[in-house]
């Protein structure tokens, strides 16, 4: 079974600029249609196999995305999307951002760009979609199979 053939995703804003946040609306809307490769957007983190970040982390947003994080079953990949998402961006050197999405939770994927194109986000998920059968095969793994 490939875990990948129907993936659900939750998104999550971190303090951003919402630039990216439109740009992600626009990778699942009709015209890039995200959509066509399975995937559901799901507001229930425990539903969820993809989480998809945007925005720099900060004190306050760090403990709710880490909540987040820990509330997804097994397993589970992370996509940043955005520069703020995957360094701090601009904001890194403000005294309330921590930096990126990799500051709080471990990251698999990177989406640079400022705002990311619709285009690289759902290259991002595809590549996120390959880790996660990866992910997948290692976890359903018996270990006891070669005793």
């Amino acid at each position: 079974m490939k875990l990948s053939r129907s993936p659900w995703l939750i998104h999550y804003d971190c303090s951003s600029c919402n630039g990216c946040d439109i740009e992600v609306l626009a990778s699942t809307m009709p015209r890039y249609d995200l959509e066509r490769f399975g995937i559901i957007n799901s507001g229930d983190p425990m539903h969820a196999d993809i989480l998809l970040t945007t925005g720099g982390c900060n004190a306050q947003n760090a403990p709710v995305l880490k909540q987040i994080y820990d509330q997804m079953p097994d397993p589970k990949v992370v996509v940043a999307v955005g520069t703020c998402a995957c360094t701090g961006g601009i904001f890194k050197s403000c005294y309330n951002i921590q930096g990126g999405t990799d500051t709080v939770i471990p990251v698999d994927v990177y989406v640079t760009g400022c705002a990311a194109r619709p285009q690289s986000i759902i290259d991002g998920v595809v590549q996120a979609l390959a880790i996660l059968d990866k992910k997948y095969e290692s976890y359903t793994e018996d270990p006891k199979e070669g005793i």
